[in-house]
């Protein structure tokens, strides 16, 4: 018996039979693979085809919370959004903050499966363990905010919500899932699926509260835990003074800042989109997620210009930069305002950018004709920045069509598959591996296509130094070890940045004593690595072979121009093997019988 930390009852919604019902949560998959990204990851490979459409009525999205969940432990508002990811066709998981997550814990639940399709809009409303599937015509259409509005005036002013705008309702594969109008799980193009199913989004509010195994040792880990992340330079001072943002002069000072499509990989303007900068002239304040103590969020205003009295949130560290130095863009307002665009259509920032950013290039080259865009889509250019992102958003024309598919999908219309920055057709995210040489076998490998946030060895690699980021030896250990903690840390409910000053055996202490499970420092990596491998054997199946793990040529074969890793590249098969081979995979890295019966994944 579930002792703490889980409500134990699962909520499905069949859209296309309007039934709901209320499912009990299966103990022993919550001891392999605790809640949120593994438990909901464990569905997804039960019950859906690896090889189905994601936009087709069979795919499902589930949305999950953690054991953790709702509890005090810090950093603990974090919610998942699990499917078949429709940019890439591998399996999905985004990851957000906020409040729903707790907010759907203390309504009685502690995930959400939504299957089928609806005839028409709809929308869900969970009140106190109630729920209520409900007409969202009059909301379908509206941006991101009007809709989180919409939602709230139609349930409880105070009700936490989960929202799909424009571009998941076109389906776009640039979508993401907003959350209360301005966080994102974004990646992927997660908002498609919902968007597939006329489904437009949540609204939750609860009072139940969530026991834990063990009050008092689980009180005395959290303020431990508390104490610790307060102590931290990261998480208790300068993520809170400048947000994620402060990493911008953190990462073009070691010459891994993607500049112009991946020409190069520093900025000479950095420091004029830096979080600093941010912070002087964009921020009216800080905003935290549940239980955190940490509070890196950025509420935002364009004071001047052409955009002025524009506000919103954000933007990110990965924001600016796609947005910014990719783009070649250095006019931090026309950024935070593309930015907020993206918030509005409900579009994922990282892809986005990097979707302009292709465009750009390949526009430059010719291979865009000019009667193709309605303005001359140029690198440096603030303005075609913000008007590229409305084309995307709703779609306008040729253009704003091919643009809403990502950047692989635009290159290859254009004949230029080879300028789209990304793996598994999902756009890298904001380090450059020719400067990281691990976060590039990080970004092969991950299980959802180009990420950082599924192993993020720019912590030891540039952040403290524990590791040479220049080296090959011994990066397959390490992306190994960063993709376990991260997997069991997504499923446990709290938040990536805790790790920056906790360790593993914290949060395996705030588990056991939240659910009375018996987990130390080695189950925890060990759940982890077992989660690791359930979603590779889904894109195995899904049709995903060792020729995917791989980066973009321009990344394998191009040195860096300019700045401090000027003429590296990276040499990603001196790390490949060696990876397979610390995971237990053989050659075309397919988890091996042995591997798989070590983790109970195989009877």
């Amino acid at each position: 018996m579930i002792k703490g930390g889980f409500q134990g009852k699962i909520l499905r919604v069949n859209l296309t039979s309007g039934k709901i019902i209320v499912e009990d949560l299966n103990e022993d998959w919550a001891k392999k693979f605790l809640g949120g990204r593994g438990y909901a990851t464990k569905i997804i490979y039960e019950e859906v085809d690896p090889k189905i459409d994601p936009l087709s009525e069979k795919n499902k999205v589930i949305i999950a919370t953690g054991p953790l969940g709702g509890t005090l432990a810090p950093s603990s508002g974090r919610t998942m959004v699990i499917t078949k990811g429709p940019l890439t066709g591998t399996i999905a998981c985004s990851n957000v903050g906020g409040y729903f997550g707790p907010a759907l814990k203390h309504a009685g639940f502690d995930m959400v499966i939504i299957e089928g399709k609806a005839k028409e809009p709809v929308y869900l409303w969970i009140y106190k363990g109630e729920v209520e599937l409900k007409c969202a015509k009059d909301i379908w259409g509206k941006a991101s905010d009007e809709a989180d509005k919409l939602l709230r005036e139609k349930t409880h002013p105070k009700a936490e919500t989960m929202e799909i705008g424009p571009a998941g309702e076109k389906q776009s594969l640039v979508a993401n899932v907003m959350f209360n109008g301005h966080r994102a799980a974004g990646r992927t193009g997660v908002g498609a699926v919902l968007g597939s199913k006329n489904f437009k989004g949540i609204a939750v509010r609860g009072n139940l509260g969530v026991k834990v195994a063990e009050p008092e040792k689980f009180m005395a880990a959290v303020y431990k835990t508390r104490e610790i992340l307060s102590k931290d330079a990261f998480s208790g001072g300068g993520a809170a003074m400048l947000g994620s943002a402060m990493l911008v002069n953190v990462i073009n000072g070691v010459g891994a800042f993607p500049t112009k499509n991946a020409q190069d990989a520093y900025f000479p303007e950095a420091e004029k989109i830096s979080g600093e900068t941010l912070r002087e002239r964009n921020l009216i304040r800080n905003e935290g997620c549940a239980e955190c103590p940490i509070g890196c969020g950025r509420v935002t205003e364009i004071k001047e210009g052409k955009y002025k009295g524009a506000h919103g949130g954000g933007p990110e560290y990965e924001s600016i930069w796609s947005l910014g130095a990719m783009c070649g863009v250095s006019d931090l307002n026309a950024i935070v305002m593309a930015n907020y665009l993206c918030d509005k259509y409900g579009m994922d920032t990282i892809t986005a950018g990097s979707t302009v950013a292709c465009g750009m290039e390949l526009y430059e080259e010719g291979y865009i004709p000019k009667e193709d865009s309605p303005f001359p889509l140029i690198f440096g250019s603030g303005e075609a920045l913000v008007e590229a992102i409305k084309l995307m958003g709703e779609q306008k024309g040729k253009l704003g069509k091919l643009l809403a598919q990502g950047s692989y999908r635009l290159g290859e219309y254009y004949g230029h598959p080879e300028l789209s920055m990304s793996v598994k057709k999902q756009e890298f995210p904001a380090y450059d591996p020719r400067g990281v040489k691990g976060i590039g076998l990080e970004y092969a490998t991950s299980n959802r296509g180009a990420c950082h946030v599924r192993g993020y060895t720019i912590a030891p690699e540039v952040l403290s130094g524990a590791a040479d980021r220049l080296k090959y030896e011994g990066k397959g250990e390490l992306v190994k070890t960063f993709q376990d903690l991260t997997s069991a840390l997504d499923s446990s409910g709290i938040c990536l940045f805790t790790t920056f000053g906790m360790g593993g055996e914290d949060i395996a202490l705030l588990l056991s004593t939240a659910t009375g499970f018996k987990v130390d420092i080695n189950e925890f990596m060990k759940i982890g690595e077992r989660i690791w491998n359930l979603e590779r054997l889904f894109n195995l199946k899904a049709g995903f072979t060792r020729k995917d793990d791989t980066l973009p040529m321009r990344i394998l074969k191009e040195p860096i121009k300019t700045g401090p890793s000027k003429g590296e590249i990276e040499e990603l098969d001196k790390m490949l093997d060696d990876y397979y081979k610390v995971r237990g995979w053989d050659k075309n890295g397919a988890p091996t019988n042995e591997k798989l019966k070590a983790l109970g994944l195989l009877d």
